[in-house]
């Protein structure tokens, strides 16, 4: 279906399945001079966007593509959401738009960005928010700093021209997030091994993730557990049900290292985690988007090629906070790291927004640089 149309290029609602592969081979267009993007697993966005999908049991998507008419080339794609969860407990009627990618063409941009909005209105909502790909748990935010190195796994990168197309387009900065960087040959301050004592002392024990069997699904249960309320006012995001966070996990089983993922327990009670994890971006930025026969021999031949890892999350309830939880869990997580036999040079922890000073802190105290900066983005519809 034809929603929009210009002397040159048409905007178009996504129905066919010829269309949903123009969708997802827009990127290969977009970056193909840049050296530094990873193409995101064909499956997975594949999968986010398929009608049995967990999301359209409370949310509704739209996809667009932006295609030349004389040519028939693709020029561009865009996804309009409704998360009825971050509606709810945002009390706010808020669209999302996500998926974005472009050439480098304002027009259509504007025209994307303008189906996406007027999608939205048409079903109510007041404001649009992006990028973000159904929720905050997929990818999302536009980087705006920091594109002289690849990202790491999970992590978005893009065109510098894009933050710009957004800000053009009458869309401004909702919120900064930050990406740190530490070089593992900095030593930690004393007070992080001293914190890890203290609550040794304190009754606390720590342990690394189980990786296999019956206790990799307990851990698993536990950590979604302690995510929902550890994260429970992080904007923009909503809980993942279980069975979700569940088949997520099954997906990361086999990459975990369970000496940079350190588990913290009360009497046997999970109440903090350091979740670090080897970067596999650097081998999947040879598989191009595809694990196919030929995309898993390449990735097992170029992980043995991966140096760097990515914090992508760690927290302690907050009772245990004055028990040195989460120094003590950085302590092990960076020791973890540079244990003999272990490859890692470097690690990020990312994202962290730009107003969560306490985390911010902490990281910084570690010895954490910010060194890539992203953005979401916002107007009222």
């Amino acid at each position: 279906m034809m929603v929009n149309q210009t002397s040159n290029f048409q905007i178009q609602e996504v129905s066919t399945d010829r269309q949903r592969e123009a969708f997802l081979n827009v990127p290969q267009k977009v970056y193909q001079n840049h050296q530094n993007w990873v193409q995101p697993l064909r499956r997975s966005i594949v999968k986010q966007l398929a009608p049995d999908n967990p999301f359209t049991g409370y949310g509704e998507l739209q996809q667009f593509l932006a295609v030349d008419e004389v040519s028939g080339e693709t020029l561009g794609r865009i996804v309009a959401a409704m998360n009825q969860r971050l509606i709810e407990k945002e009390g706010e009627k808020i669209g999302l738009f996500g998926y974005f990618e472009c050439t480098e063409n304002f027009v259509v941009a504007q025209a994307l960005l303008e189906a996406a909005c007027q999608w939205l209105r048409e079903r109510g909502m007041i404001k649009i928010r992006g990028p973000i790909d159904l929720s905050t748990h997929n990818n999302c935010l536009f980087l705006v700093d920091g594109f002289d190195s690849s990202p790491m796994m999970m992590m978005p990168y893009n065109p510098a021209y894009y933050p710009q197309f957004m800000e053009k387009a009458g869309l401004q900065k909702a919120k900064d997030a930050y990406a740190y960087d530490f070089p593992l040959d900095n030593s930690l301050s004393a007070k992080f091994e001293k914190g890890y004592k203290i609550a040794c002392k304190s009754g606390i024990t720590f342990r690394p993730i189980h990786t296999k069997g019956e206790g990799f699904e307990q851990d698993c249960r536990s950590l979604y557990h302690l995510f929902t309320t550890a994260f429970v006012n992080n904007w923009s995001s909503t809980p993942r049900t279980e069975s979700e966070f569940l088949e997520e996990a099954k997906d990361l089983q086999q990459l975990v290292d369970p000496d940079v993922f350190p588990i913290a327990e009360d009497n046997g009670k999970m109440i903090g985690f350091w979740m670090g994890l080897p970067d596999y971006n650097i081998a999947l930025k040879h598989v191009n988007g595809k694990l196919n026969w030929l995309g898993i021999f390449k990735f097992l031949w170029y992980r043995r090629q991966i140096d760097q890892g990515r914090v992508i999350a760690f927290a302690s309830l907050p009772e245990y906070r004055r028990k040195m939880v989460p120094l003590g869990l950085i302590y092990l997580g960076m020791q973890g790291g540079i244990r003999k036999g272990k490859p890692y040079k470097r690690a990020e922890l990312s994202w962290v927004w730009e107003d969560n000073h306490p985390s911010r802190k902490l990281i910084e105290s570690a010895g954490g640089k910010i060194y890539k900066t992203y953005s979401i983005y916002e107007k009222l519809l």
